[in-house]
């Protein structure tokens, strides 16, 4: 399913920043985007977000910057700008040159300034910060994701619904049809035996009450009214693998429906069947990412 859940703090002059983005993936997929800092914490974060999610291509974004509004403290190291004067010094006079050692030099050696980035830099001040980031940008997106999946509830409700009505309408249009296809098969057998051609009547019904039968859907429109009301109940069910239950019960009202379109043998029930096929695929197109 897809959201979008963040957070964020500013500690100490360093920016801390989480995002989190999902987009509609079958099985979960989770990368994971860290700074140099906390390359180390790359499998715990994975974990986090794994405990929370089932489903989904999920991306963690996690960016640890100092503050632009927060005063920058800068000073110089005494002790490094001693050490670097004195080597630059030794070079000059083995090398055998006249030229002076100026400020320009020294400055080629960044470490001679101290500039407040050590809590940038320090990963065991930084986790606990990101970890509590982490947590709320993933309550974020469960209830980001928890809307949708609401709205998806309302439609799949609608569609089964629809689907309900379609099925009582089948259901009158293969009464109809048996009876039809029995005085149809019962003409033929006169018109083939004519007057002269003596045949046993019980045998004929016999036949007629066994071709009437593999032309019976009841039992197919009994299972699929059965998976519609599974359906509709899981669906109000708030407990992890309810998508794994419900794409079950998908696939099997996928198969009735194949059934009655293949037994039924009717023009007008074979299109009512792909009409209710339409909105199984509907279904079956979100529901690989409901969890």
């Amino acid at each position: 399913m897809t959201g979008y859940g963040s957070a964020e703090s500013v500690e100490s002059g360093v920016r801390t920043l989480v995002e989190l983005r999902s987009v509609n993936n079958r099985f979960a997929e989770i990368s994971v985007k860290l700074p140099r800092q906390l390359l180390s914490f790359e499998l715990e974060v994975r974990e986090m977000i794994r405990a929370h999610f089932q489903r989904g291509k999920i991306a963690a974004f996690i960016q640890i910057q100092l503050d632009e509004e927060h005063p920058l403290s800068v000073s110089v190291n005494v002790s490094k700008v001693k050490a670097y004067k004195e080597l630059l010094d030794t070079i000059k006079r083995e090398a055998a040159l006249d030229a002076p050692v100026l400020l320009e030099h020294l400055l080629r050696f960044p470490e001679i300034l101290d500039n407040g980035s050590s809590s940038v830099d320090n990963a065991d001040k930084l986790w606990p910060i990101v970890k509590n980031l982490l947590q709320d940008a993933i309550a974020r997106l469960k209830a980001m994701r928890r809307r949708e999946g609401e709205e998806l509830s309302v439609d799949f409700s609608e569609r089964i619904t629809e689907i309900e009505k379609t099925l009582q309408l089948i259901a009158t249009l293969a009464a109809d049809n048996l009876e039809a296809v029995r005085k149809r098969l019962a003409a033929k057998v006169e018109a083939v035996a004519g007057k002269d051609l003596v045949y046993s009547r019980d045998r004929l019904e016999m036949e007629l009450v066994l071709a009437a039968d593999k032309l019976d859907i009841t039992e197919e429109l009994i299972r699929f009214a059965s998976h519609n009301k599974f359906f509709l109940e899981e669906l109000r069910n708030d407990e992890s693998g309810t998508g794994r239950k419900l794409n079950f019960l998908l696939q099997e009202q996928l198969r009735e429906a194949n059934t009655i379109a293949s037994k039924s043998q009717n023009a007008e029930i074979s299109q009512k069947i792909v009409q209710i096929k339409e909105d199984l695929e509907k279904i079956r197109e979100q529901l690989q990412n409901i969890e």
